[in-house]
């Protein structure tokens, strides 16, 4: 199916599901998906083998988001979140750091009233400066798409090391301050059957909820071409009885259809 990539450092504004009038941020390269996890539901399609990555540095991401946040002010544009999404996972730019101070001054002086959003797989918070730069955010939105190992390699299709336990150990850490996000599916790819929802994932899943205690936890299923063949976008129906589930627990959700 069609996929697409974000050809600018700096895109939209956009109506996000979750997010409302996103203006995002790619840190990844514009022509390629660099990321260190293959989800079979990615908007952008599969990792690209070979060739040259090539990253914005700091300067040039920093030039073009003043840029367009001056301008957005300027023509009476409204910004509700500054997001870091774009092709792949932002937190492995090299100085998403410091790109997260910048971004936090420009809109500051800009759109002091807009969120600051970052969308992560969770894969680089055992590294002390990246957790605290998410700290840093407004919204820290992490990814648990299973608690279950085969169904999490199945589903998200890391490139590199990925335990759900360290995950987990890691994201309690945050004490409960972060949103974690989780995308449902169902369908096959390759002869294998992938379903999140089936009641072990969902029992195993919610009890790991319960122990995280994010401030928000985000539901949402396929709204987009993926580039595998044969899966199925969780119906309302689904997404509501799993919003039960979570709101019994105590804990806000928000579901994105």
């Amino acid at each position: 199916m069609a996929t697409f990539l974000f050809d600018e450092i700096i895109f939209g504004p956009i109506h996000s599901r979750r997010l409302g009038n996103s203006l995002g941020v790619n840190l990844l390269p514009q022509d390629k998906k660099y990321c260190n996890f293959n989800c079979v539901y990615c908007e952008c399609g599969n990792n690209r083998q070979g060739g040259q990555i090539n990253l914005p540095t700091r300067d040039c991401v920093a030039y073009a988001l003043e840029k367009k946040l001056e301008q957005l002010k300027k023509d009476g544009g409204v910004v509700d979140s500054i997001t870091f999404a774009g092709n792949g996972e932002p937190t492995i730019h090299p100085d998403f750091v410091g790109i997260i101070d910048d971004t936090l001054k420009f809109r500051d002086v800009y759109f002091p009233k807009a969120k600051v959003s970052v969308l992560s797989n969770a894969t680089m918070i055992n590294r002390t400066k990246i957790v605290d730069a998410l700290k840093k955010v407004d919204m820290n939105i992490l990814k648990l798409d299973s608690v279950i190992s085969l169904t999490a390699k199945y589903i998200n299709r890391p490139t590199v090391d990925y335990s759900v336990e360290k995950t987990v150990a890691l994201l309690e850490k945050f004490n409960g301050d972060f949103i974690l996000q989780t995308m449902f599916l169902s369908g096959w790819v390759g002869g294998i059957e992938i379903n999140n929802m089936s009641d072990e994932e969902l029992d195993a899943w919610l009890g790991i909820v319960k122990k995280l205690n994010p401030k928000l936890v985000m539901i949402y299923t396929i709204a987009r071409d993926t580039p595998e063949q044969g899966l199925v976008k969780a119906s309302p129906q689904q997404l509501d009885s799993i919003k039960q589930k979570i709101e019994n627990l105590g804990i806000k959700v928000q579901v994105s259809y």
